[in-house]
């Protein structure tokens, strides 16, 4: 009976420092609330400038989310259409994409199916004016080119040493899931899912079907680079190659009621079809669920490089005059039992990592993205290449290669030969490219040093002495990377001929993580 009472105490005490804690905390909101109002409606008031009330609460609210996690996200109404975009995988435009490369903004990226290319905008095109307003550093060509569909634009254009005004009629674009798909080898089927928007099942079951007409008897489905997207595309996605009523997935956050389990809700399009999947550092999300779920029911081999570490769900709520706002408000867990997230927020530190078994007995950890079956190193990006690719050397000279051949070979077949790699040494010695490796700046800096003191005067010749051998040489350097360099060069002069589907035609007879997988499947 005393420890009926004592257990009762405890549970009305449990609940009173429970109500008392929670009184506490939206009494702490409501004060701070308070305070935040009046700071805003005084800055308004006194403030030697006039504010933007819209931007400082932006800003303030940004501030404030970033506080928790990068992927909790305020949207104002004015940046609805981005949001829009994410989720719908839809935008009003003209399917082009635009950076600012030495001195002017380049097209860099068009879309097979686009008004643009079908206009006859190129990659590598400048753009110096859309609708008469003239493009310079300090523009935005996106927000020039977004407009309502059937709506025309005017792009002056510089290609080469020639000038070319294209009208182009914007439409509605929809952004593929399956970046590629085709028969790559007898039998072998591969998919490049890009993507996880609305229409990304459809799509993916659209390319199987295909693949399956054309003799496909095993797939490499690629999620590498995916950075996710909607969490019931992932389980649909599952369910293709999974039976029905097969558990795919849970949430488990602060609201019980929200936590759920998601199965597969329909048969199966093929659950023995033989299956590689490939991901990389950049696969997150959605793309880790369907890596991640395929793994744990051994479904599938696993190749490439850890992948990203997000195991975040995030709902969208809606908030007062049209804004949004995405919260993450679980973690999402698969059949093994693992949830994949790579930092604890909470604490800004690691998750601690932890073991556990596939269906058929694998070992498997949690805690640092999904580790693949077969582990493919990426090629090393060195502080050479990450300068070239800043400053966008390769675009720059694909895009003058491209200006003096007409034609290359076929896409899988193009290889630059010595003689072409080596005019390429001698157009970046030529050109603004300065690269300074860290031994280099490591040695100035001490023979600045030891320049500065007596003591020291023999050593300052000997480095002197020594100068051309730590001196960075970029003839050299380019050399001495050539294989990574060479290829990544390879790839971009193809994508200004054949776009998008020549890389990937291209990335078959070179790509180590695609060879590899092609090795696994046949065995």
């Amino acid at each position: 009976m005393k420890q009926l009472i004592r257990l009762s105490l405890f549970v009305v005490l449990g609940i009173g420092l429970w109500a008392f804690s929670r009184a506490d905390q939206l009494f702490d909101l409501a004060k701070n609330l308070d305070i935040y109002a009046s700071v805003i409606k005084e800055l308004n008031q006194f403030y030697v400038d006039p504010i933007d009330p819209n931007k400082v609460v932006k800003n303030s609210i940004d501030g404030m989310l970033d506080q928790l996690d990068p992927y909790t996200v305020y949207y104002p109404e004015e940046d609805l259409d981005e949001f829009n975009t994410l989720t719908t995988g839809k935008y009003e435009g003209i399917g082009i994409r635009a950076s600012w490369v030495d001195k002017g903004y380049y097209i860099t990226y068009v879309d097979e199916d686009s008004p643009a290319l079908q206009a006859g905008l190129q990659i590598g095109d400048q753009l110096l004016s859309i609708n008469g307003v003239k493009i310079t550093e300090d523009s935005d060509p996106g927000q020039l080119i977004k407009g309502p569909k059937d709506s025309k634009l005017t792009a002056e254009i510089l290609r080469g040493e020639e000038k070319h005004s294209l009208t182009v009629q914007r439409s509605t674009v929809q952004i593929k899931n399956v970046g590629y798909s085709g028969i790559i080898r007898p039998g072998i089927g591969y998919i490049e899912l890009e993507e996880f928007n609305q229409s990304a099942t459809k799509e993916m079951k659209a390319a199987l079907l295909q693949l399956k007409k054309d003799g496909m008897k095993q797939l490499i489905l690629d999620l590498r680079n995916n950075p996710g997207g909607l969490l019931t595309q992932a389980v649909d996605i599952c369910n293709l190659f999974l039976d029905k009523e097969t558990p795919i997935v849970s949430t488990r956050g602060k609201l019980k009621e929200w936590n759920a389990t998601y199965k597969a809700l329909n048969p199966s399009w093929d659950n023995s079809l033989p299956m590689v999947v490939l991901i990389n550092q950049n696969s997150a999300s959605a793309a880790e669920i369907v890596a991640g779920v395929l793994q744990d029911y051994d479904r599938a081999t696993i190749v490439g490089q850890r992948s990203f570490g997000k195991g975040l769900v995030q709902v969208t709520r809606d908030l007062p005059y049209r804004a949004k706002i995405k919260i993450t408000t679980a973690k999402y867990y698969i059949p093994s039992g693992r949830c994949i997230q790579a930092i604890d927020y909470s604490e800004n530190k690691d998750t601690v990592k932890q073991e556990f078994k596939t269906r058929k007995g694998r070992k498997v950890n949690a805690g640092g993205g999904i580790e693949p079956d077969v582990l493919v190193g990426r090629p090393q990006a060195n502080s050479l290449i990450q300068q070239l690719l800043k400053e966008r050397i390769f675009f720059q000279y694909a895009r003058l290669y491209k200006l003096k051949q007409a034609k290359i070979a076929p896409a899988a077949n193009f290889h630059l030969n010595d003689t072409e790699y080596e005019a390429f040494v001698q157009w970046v010695k030529a050109s603004k490219f300065h690269y300074e490796s860290p031994l280099e700046k490591q040695m100035r800096d001490v023979l600045k040093e030891t320049s500065k003191d007596i003591l020291y005067a023999n050593l300052t010749k000997e480095l002197d002495r020594l100068k051309p051998e730590w001196d960075s040489s970029v003839a050299r350097e380019l050399q001495g990377n050539k294989k990574v360099i060479e290829g990544l060069l390879e790839q971009e002069i193809v994508h200004h001929y054949y776009y998008k589907k020549g890389i990937n035609e291209w990335s078959f007879e070179h790509d180590p993580t695609l060879l590899k997988s092609l090795e696994l499947i046949k065995n």
